[in-house]
């Protein structure tokens, strides 16, 4: 297991984005039949999901996300020394998604770009990476961009697992402050576990298969439960607290039931927990800043709040978190429609989009800070 203390970093805000398109009980009920959408969705909390259409891919709803993140926060675009990106559901096999991001966003040619192929734990890895690389290389502003559109590699009609995944990207803002709090990251891996959560076709090894998602949710549950709850402890135990300390414990959002299990054996209260996947489903590696930004904006843009942060699952992979962040200068969701516009709505202000919509345009153009 990697344990790792970086100091010297900030989070200084947050955005999410999702899809205009939902998919609900009721759209599943029609497909599956009323029995069956509805008893997926007592057995997992997930009412409804945001879904890309054909033509939309993960970069599209990063994109979004970061102009509106560097607009709020009134980045120039040119500052930003790093981005990475973390999402397994890329644009192509090459070049790397984030290389066409950092064109996109008009970042700087100084800056550095990493791609990161991963899913559920993708968040927690991100942060470390680039905090990490932000320190190392005595830069100063980075932008972490994760996510992924998981329904471009499902069978529609496989009902173990289209009714469980939606998609959604986010991407958070970094800084170095010689004033932040430490972030402490505890990480691990088990290659043995990549059969049983897996899109095995459409790629190099059998590109003639189809690119449908395999899940064997008997595997990953016993997979949860075997390394995620010491991952977490290791985690408290480097930033010296204990759970009583901890404002909010956000983990992968993928299944209500096994938040609140795992919640439970680790001693936190229904009050500290977010279950936050009602209306979004599992979206993969953005799950748990989306959220972040859905169920804790409002809170994360007025004061600091200690964050007990853990993403697990395909690879095997996971990773744990405790860090302080807030209050924020940015935090909330938003929308886009099929031509990657912005759809405002009141709803969109009362999950905290209205603290992430301060500037408008191109932040190539804004004004640095």
């Amino acid at each position: 297991m990697v344990a790792s203390v970086i100091d010297g970093v900030a989070l200084r805000g947050l955005v999410a984005c999702v899809p205009e398109r939902r998919e609900t009980v009721e759209d599943l009920a029609a497909r599956f039949g009323e029995d069956a959408a509805r008893k997926v969705a007592k057995a997992t909390g997930i009412e409804a999901r945001h879904l890309v259409p054909p033509h939309q891919c993960t970069s599209d709803l990063g994109e979004a996300a970061a102009r509106r993140l560097l607009d709020g926060l009134g980045w120039n675009a040119g500052t930003v020394d790093l981005l990475v990106m973390v999402t397994q559901t890329h644009d192509r096999i090459m070049p790397a998604s984030g290389l066409m991001l950092h064109h996109r966003l008009g970042l700087g040619r100084q800056a550095a770009v990493m791609d990161l192929t991963l899913g559920c734990s993708g968040y927690v890895y991100g942060l470390w990476t680039a905090a990490a690389m932000l320190k190392a290389a005595g830069g100063r502003r980075a932008l972490l961009v994760a996510g992924d559109t998981t329904s471009r590699v499902l069978d529609p009609n496989d009902r173990a697992v289209a009714p469980l995944f939606g998609d959604a990207a986010a991407a958070t803002a970094l800084e170095t402050d010689p004033g932040a709090a430490p972030m402490a990251f505890t990480l691990g891996s088990d290659g043995a576990g990549a059969p049983y959560l897996t899109v095995p076709g459409g790629a190099l090894r059998e590109p003639d298969a189809p690119a449908h998602l395999f899940m064997d949710g008997t595997q990953v549950f016993a997979f949860t439960l075997r390394e995620v709850p010491a991952s977490v402890r290791a985690a408290l135990d480097l930033a010296g607290w204990t759970m009583d300390g901890v404002d909010h414990l956000v983990l992968h959002q993928a299944n209500a039931q096994m938040i609140r299990h795992l919640a439970q054996k680790l001693g936190a209260v229904p009050a500290q927990t977010v279950v936050g996947l009602a209306g979004y489903g599992n979206t993969s590696s953005a799950s748990i800043p989306l959220a972040l930004a859905s169920e804790l904006g409002g809170r994360l843009r007025s004061a600091p709040a200690r964050l007990l942060l853990s993403g697990f699952g395909v690879g095997w992979s996971w990773g744990s978190a405790a860090l302080t962040a807030g209050p924020l200068d940015v935090c909330g969701t938003m929308r886009i429609d099929a031509d990657g516009n912005p759809v405002e709505s009141p709803a969109n202000s009362a999950a905290g989009a209205d603290g992430a919509a301060k500037g408008a345009g191109n932040p190539a153009h804004s004004a640095g800070r």
